[in-house]
């Protein structure tokens, strides 16, 4: 008899993305906006309510290029 087992874990990234083009790169209103709208999505997708602080690292920003990168990742099991 077997003593092991399989999964399958997937992984979904969500992003949302503000155009930072040179030479004046990205307005921070428009950063501060992906950022709430970012917030908010980790919040519903973690059950988490509004005055409950998030982690430090529950959101990730990254410098692209030509944009500012805003980003999360959940993992899921399939048994």
């Amino acid at each position: 008899m077997a003593t092991f087992r399989a999964r399958t874990i997937t992984s979904t990234r969500r992003e949302w993305i503000v155009p930072a083009a040179e030479p004046w790169g990205a307005p921070a209103a428009e950063v501060g906006k992906a950022w709430a709208v970012a917030e908010l999505a980790y919040r519903e997708q973690h059950n988490l309510p509004a005055e409950q602080p998030l982690r430090d690292d529950a959101l990730r920003f990254k410098v692209t290029d030509d944009a500012i990168v805003i980003s999360f990742t959940t993992e899921g099991t399939d048994r």
